[in-house]
């Protein structure tokens, strides 16, 4: 007798695809991953897990063996997808979980090149986006709730009869676009951040533009909270030496760094270079002053599959509405006061063990 088998329909059946054009585009970020551990910091596999919790918040994320946790270098790739598909609700455009594009478009979109080394790094990074489990708690509501996910459900890239690749389709989770439709739940970057080679550096940008914003006092943080916050594998005395070389370095871009004193706690304060009276959230002129004009400015033709009206090279500030930045999910010291939002819980998490993160 012949086995029978259930094949789960694939998600791309269902979906209408949004294929991405090309286009000079600002890049945006999810707020949710920019503060909570989502993402390895270090480019060693790592399949210890991360468990986050503070209050009613949880994050948890697993890595599986065979590929590793994803990182925050593949975090780029949904970076891009969110930024792709900000700009298009701006315009009216119909958009999906279902994204189409070519992997030129991502690649020089992040600032990478496009050799066919890093095109084996692109299929890398998609296979541990794919095969990390994600489950949190985070816009559930009152109600705890836990909904589990991976960063990309599904994905395949497409090759031409020479056997280049030609096109890449990949399917983002639900909580991940409604997170990026939601306008109030995404920031604007700067296009240097994706020069940034060091996985610490990289987190404390996305901390610094999530809290510090634009604001004249910064934001303050205490090392030992950062850690936590941080979901990084290094002991909590070689953290605080990193963070340390991040203030003597200054490499975040749009940020300054400076280590303080609060009695015997050690913080970092993270003040903008560029102050402004504007919300934070909606006014991004100014971001993106590093200089890094190769980045993410893409000026090639639309792509053949592209079936929309062309869209604009920047999608209007305006459109975005003035936010709260006050943080829910901080422990922090703002004009010397120390705000706590933690609920009556410190963060905890479960005890690391493995190679530190490097820097």
């Amino acid at each position: 007798m012949q086995a029978r088998h259930t094949l789960m329909a694939s998600e791309r059946s269902r979906l209408l695809p949004f294929v991405v054009s090309s286009g000079e585009i600002s890049p945006r970020d999810q707020r949710d991953l920019m503060e909570r551990p989502f993402f390895s910091l270090s480019k060693t596999k790592r399949t210890t897990p991360i468990l986050y919790a503070v209050g009613d918040t949880r994050v948890e994320v697993f890595g599986m063996p065979e590929h590793g946790m994803a990182t925050i270098w593949d975090a780029d790739v949904l970076i891009w997808a969110a930024s792709q598909i900000v700009e298009a609700e701006n315009l009216g455009l119909t958009t999906s979980r279902f994204l189409r594009f070519t992997p030129y478009q991502l690649l020089t979109g992040i600032g990478r090149q496009t050799g066919a080394r890093d095109y084996g790094l692109l299929r890398a990074a998609l296979a541990r986006l794919q095969s990390t489990v994600v489950a949190t708690t985070i816009r559930n509501g009152q109600n705890w709730r836990r909904q589990q996910f991976s960063w990309i459900t599904e994905w395949e890239i497409c090759a031409s009869r020479n056997g280049r690749a030609a096109g890449v389709e990949i399917v983002i989770p639900e909580w991940l676009y409604r997170g990026v439709i939601d306008r109030s739940l995404v920031l604007a970057i700067d296009p240097a951040y994706f020069r940034l080679t060091g996985g610490i550096e990289r987190w404390l940008y996305r901390v610094a533009r999530k809290h510090a914003g634009r604001q004249r006092t910064g934001w303050a943080f205490e090392i030992g909270h950062l850690h936590q916050k941080s979901g990084s594998l290094m002991r909590p005395s070689d953290f605080a030496i990193q963070i340390r070389r991040a203030a003597a370095c200054q490499p975040l871009p749009g940020y300054r760094l400076s280590i303080e004193r609060a009695g015997v706690r050690e913080l970092l304060r993270i003040l903008p270079t560029d102050l402004s009276t504007h919300p934070v959230d909606n006014y991004v002129d100014g971001i993106g002053t590093s200089h890094a004009s190769t980045i993410g400015t893409l000026h090639a033709g639309l792509s053949g599959l592209h079936t929309h009206k062309p869209q604009l090279s920047l999608w209007p500030e305006t459109a975005i509405p003035a936010l709260n930045l006050s943080n829910l999910d901080s422990n922090s010291y703002v004009d010397g006061k120390r705000r706590s939002a933690d609920n009556a819980s410190r963060p905890s998490i479960a005890p690391f063990k493995g190679p530190g993160d490097g820097p």
